[in-house]
């Protein structure tokens, strides 16, 4: 459906489904298989639901290879207030933030550069709900954040892989429904640990994750995303609603 060509911007058969790029580091095609012993799973925590405009609070970043865990937590001073409807999820206040946290822009760098080492040396990128997460780092980094590597995204594949079960597909709840456990939801690194959880009990139920080239596995998320995203926007255009904010980009947006 498409081809990674190092240093080449790939161009999507379907406009809107994949907005990724390869660099001369990491061809997908040459990649790894998913291997669940093998994961860096990241989550941030931020401003805002719009990851256009948002800045980052905290970035954990949990490094799994075998049974040996390492954790990076980082937590930055976005450099504006903190709107209350942010920090009643994570608990993060402006003042905080202010105290004790890093430069924003020295944990943008630090959480970019973490990402790119475990490409290098491997590792799948676990990210729950890529497009948020990701789409944030490009648009902090003015659109140069490239995807170099492998990324498994537990959100996309629990809708494709299990379409018609009832109930929410946020964290939690997909978290419940595998028997993981979700000690502090909207807390970076507990959220983090999740998602690489439910990722290894995910290729434990669909061993062909595992099985499928990097390239392809790719491919596959990318197109589950969309078609769902197609259909939602369908059914929220029948209620008369506004779907301007639908975005069927995977695993991250552009930049406007």
């Amino acid at each position: 459906m498409f081809s990674f060509l190092g240093g080449i911007d790939i161009t999507p058969i379907w406009e809107g489904l994949l907005l990724v790029a390869s660099t001369p580091l990491a061809n997908v095609g040459d990649m790894e298989k998913f291997n669940p012993a093998k994961m860096l799973s990241f989550d941030l925590e931020t401003t805002g639901v719009d990851p256009a405009v948002a800045r980052i609070v905290t970035s954990s970043l949990i490094k799994i290879e075998g049974s040996n865990k390492e954790t990076t937590d980082l937590l930055a001073d976005p450099e504006m207030e903190i709107p209350k409807s942010a920090s009643d999820i994570h608990g993060i206040t402006t003042e905080y933030a202010r105290e004790h946290g890093a430069p924003h822009d020295a944990v943008v760098a630090e959480t970019v550069e973490r990402i790119y080492e475990g490409w290098e040396r491997g590792f799948t990128l676990i990210v729950y709900n890529a497009p948020y997460d990701l789409s944030v780092l490009n648009a902090l980094t003015g659109g140069d954040f490239l995807v170099k590597g492998g990324v498994v995204d537990p959100f996309v594949i629990d809708r494709a892989k299990d379409p018609y079960r009832k109930g929410a597909r946020k964290l939690e709840s997909v978290s419940a429904h595998y028997g993981v456990s979700l000690e502090n939801a909207h807390e970076s690194q507990s959220d983090a640990l999740a998602a690489a959880r439910i990722a290894w009990k995910l290729s434990r139920i669909y061993p062909e994750l595992t099985e499928m080239p990097m390239e392809e596995l790719m491919e596959a998320q990318a197109s589950w995303h969309y078609n769902k995203q197609i259909s939602f926007k369908k059914y929220l255009e029948g209620k008369g609603e506004d779907t301007s904010n639908i975005s069927t980009a995977w695993p991250m947006r552009g930049i406007k």
